[in-house]
């Protein structure tokens, strides 16, 4: 098992927790099974984990088949892992991670949140997970891009100076077309439905007749769409941070939603910047929280005219370097100091030390060839893209820009996935249909999945969901970006199945 690289980036009323109601989730409330089932699926040959990872963790080889039509056909290799419960007694079934992304890795997502899982969960669950197709050491594919098509700032398709999109619109195409010409029959397989198939194929392996799961982010429609597919093979299912599920608007309405997502979220980054106590550090930004956004804008259209060298050779700040730095510092308060003095560096004069910046991991090398594959082969294969003219694709940019000036643009811009060889799966539509089993965890200020795109999953799923509403911004917020009290309602309802009686919210 190779070492995981870190991956960047790549919703309701305030009711504090003690006020919660909590009633058991009626098919929730299993007693404990510490006893598996034996497996029915493909044998694990679980063994020690690369040295960099836990010693309680261990790990295997899940064989797929490329082709679920063609079940005894090629197979493909899923990277699976897995952390037994140290308290066997207290053992009542498997709690899957699922990762966010698409192209978050299961594999470092259980190694990351292992420790505080145990601790939260007492021995509740074995925690497994697993690197879905194109990610870690499962089975990758590459489109064999140029490395500058592989920088975050072009693949999330972030407009030129002034909103322009000609090399949007160029560089799109150049990469639907190389993934087309190189990334095979894998690529074309990296599907939400697919990973759905898998995570079911995963829970044969295990031996078990349900799982229950945590899903962050992208991992809640994962979730979201395994629940409406299987149902009876669900037992307690908790969605953090979600976005809209509408079949007609998959991965591009997630996008969409990101200008608002910002808008949402801005404010306690500028009450943070304004705060007397960044004088300490020298990061305060504004004497006032109002002063902060023109100074990042102003900023911003100075680097789009003139970049600045930074410590990344060959990867000078842009306009558009420091919009996506910003939109990554959204998804956690512990990443504010350092966009901060990013900004700070930016605004030094150039060519000394101070002036020049440092750019975060994520924005200062091309992402690897198979990362690239994996990021835009799901949301290009996931649904059918609309044929829409260039034309309109300006229009589109030039009003989001005018009503988001945050994002500039970028959210409605043209994707790869305009050029795409139409998928001929449709997506799942999420109902609420199965049973009552699942927990929603949304953040009332989320950059990426806002609270209203959360509230469309929460109608779609109906009967089947509670969900909590935090006060607290972020993205990912279960023993993360959220509270006390947004933690203790997911942890007592996956170790005792009881929710709140009814939506409700945590105070921060």
């Amino acid at each position: 098992m190779t070492t995981y690289r870190k991956r960047a980036l790549l919703l309701a009323a305030a009711t504090v927790a003690a006020g919660l109601t909590a009633t058991a989730a009626p098919a929730a409330t299993a007693v404990p099974t510490p006893a598996r089932p034996a497996p029915s699926g493909p044998e694990l040959d679980w063994h020690r984990c690369s040295p960099d990872l836990p010693a309680a963790q261990e790990c295997a080889e899940l064989p797929v088949p490329l082709d679920y039509d063609d079940p005894g056909g090629r197979q493909l290799t899923l990277a699976v892992s897995r952390i037994r419960s140290d308290r066997p007694e207290a053992r009542r079934g498997t709690l899957v991670v699922i990762p966010g992304g698409p192209g978050g890795s299961g594999v470092q997502r259980l190694t990351q949140k292992a420790e505080a899982l145990q601790r939260e969960l007492a021995g509740a669950y074995d925690l497994v997970a697993f690197d879905p197709r194109g990610v870690g050491a499962s089975t990758t594919a590459s489109c064999d891009l140029a490395p500058e098509d592989r920088y975050l700032t072009s693949l999330r398709s972030w407009p030129g100076p002034n909103g322009e999109i000609t090399e949007n619109i160029a560089r799109s195409r150049r990469i639907a077309e190389a993934c087309a010409r190189s990334g095979g029959p894998e690529l074309r397989s990296f599907t939400t439905a697919n990973q759905v198939r898998d995570l079911d194929r995963f829970r044969e392996a295990l031996g078990e007749r349900r799982l229950s799961a945590w899903g962050t982010s992208y991992g809640t429609y994962v979730g979201a769409v395994y629940a409406q597919q299987y149902p009876e093979r669900t037992d307690r299912w908790v969605l953090d941070s979600s976005g809209d599920p509408d079949p007609k608007r998959v991965a591009r309405g997630w996008l969409a939603n990101m200008s608002q997502g910002a808008e949402d979220r801005f404010p306690d980054f500028a009450a943070w910047a304004a705060h007397p106590d960044r004088d300490r550090d020298g990061l305060r930004l504004g004497a006032a929280p109002r002063e902060v956004e023109p100074l990042l804008l102003a900023l911003a259209a100075r680097l789009d005219r003139e970049p600045r060298p930074s410590t990344a050779p060959g990867a000078p700040l842009t306009g558009n370097g420091l919009r996506q730095a910003l939109q990554n510092a959204l998804y956690g308060d512990a990443a504010f100091a350092s966009f901060a003095r990013l900004v700070k560096a930016a605004q030094a004069p150039a060519g000394t030390p101070a002036g020049t910046p440092e750019l975060p991991k994520e924005l200062a090398a091309p992402l690897r060839n198979e990362d690239a594959a994996v990021m835009v082969g799901v949301i290009c294969n996931d649904v059918a893209w609309p044929d829409v003219p260039v034309a309109a694709y300006r229009r589109a940019v030039a009003t989001d820009r005018a009503r988001h000036p945050l994002t500039a643009g970028m959210p409605a811009n043209v994707l790869p996935c305009s050029f795409w060889k139409t998928p001929t799966q449709k997506p799942t539509r999420i109902t609420g249909d199965g049973p009552s089993n699942i927990l929603m965890l949304q953040s009332r200020r989320d950059p990426a999945t806002p609270l209203s795109g959360g509230l469309k999953m929460r109608e779609a799923l109906g009967d089947r969901a509670r969900m909590v509403t935090v006060e607290q911004g972020g993205h990912g917020l279960y023993l993360g970006n959220g509270n006390a009290c947004g933690n203790r309602a997911v942890t007592e309802f996956l170790i005792s199945g009881r929710r709140p009686a009814r939506d409700t919210g945590c105070a921060n």
